[in-house]
């Protein structure tokens, strides 16, 4: 009953403010935008909270600001954050503004504060990211694989991977990666849009054959 839960948050705001009202606000609708504004509501009562901070440095990534994100980011590590998914972000959003100087820097960081294999996974997917980016496209390869051999569930990873075998040509092997995909995230769009792309190029290549033989 998220609506309902809604009404109920907004009122107790009209009766007191509170850090842990907004908190809940902002992760009731999966709303990012209004989301963000309840983060920096929180901010103001309390500009060291490091959830809030969060977001919305992700925010201004995912809206084409890395720059932005990044004050963000630097702001948490000045505050003594220092954590994986800290460094990873940083990595990623020094990619995309150009700095990169620091963004390789950054994910060795992170590699090294990993404490779990998905952690580890997360960083070779976004190093993936980033050989793609500079158009390595077999350091990339390298890269998905590595997250894959520490969490054989990284959906996004064999999607990635499916595009750089579709590259090569490798028709079949993308087919089945991006199988796996759809089967570990059916909520993903992208494998399914690429399942549809492979199947199209499949049909090209059977109607050569057929034009060859007649």
């Amino acid at each position: 009953m998220y609506r309902e839960a809604e009404k109920q948050f907004k009122s107790a705001l009209k009766q007191q403010e509170m850090v842990d009202t907004f908190l809940y606000l902002a992760k009731e609708m999966n709303n990012i935008s209004s989301a963000t504004e309840y983060y920096k509501e929180v901010l103001k009562q309390d500009n060291t909270h490091v959830e809030a901070i969060a977001c919305i440095g992700s925010n201004h990534f995912y809206s084409d600001q890395p720059e932005v994100a990044l004050r963000f980011y630097r702001r948490l590590l000045q505050m003594g954050v220092y954590n994986c998914q800290l460094f990873n972000n940083l990595g990623l959003c020094c990619f995309y503004a150009q700095q990169y100087d620091m963004t390789l820097t950054s994910f060795e960081r992170a590699l090294s504060l990993a404490e779990n294999e998905e952690e580890v996974a997360d960083v070779w997917y976004n190093l993936g990211h980033v050989a793609v980016g500079i158009g390595d496209t077999n350091l990339a390869h390298q890269c998905f694989r590595l997250a894959l051999v520490n969490n054989n569930s990284h959906a996004e990873a064999y999607n990635n991977l499916a595009v750089l075998e579709m590259r090569k040509g490798h028709v079949e092997q993308a087919r089945a990666l991006l199988q796996t995909a759809s089967s570990l995230a059916p909520h993903m769009y992208e494998p399914h849009f690429n399942f549809a792309t492979v199947s199209d190029k499949t049909k090209d290549i059977l109607r050569n054959i057929m034009q060859g033989k007649k």
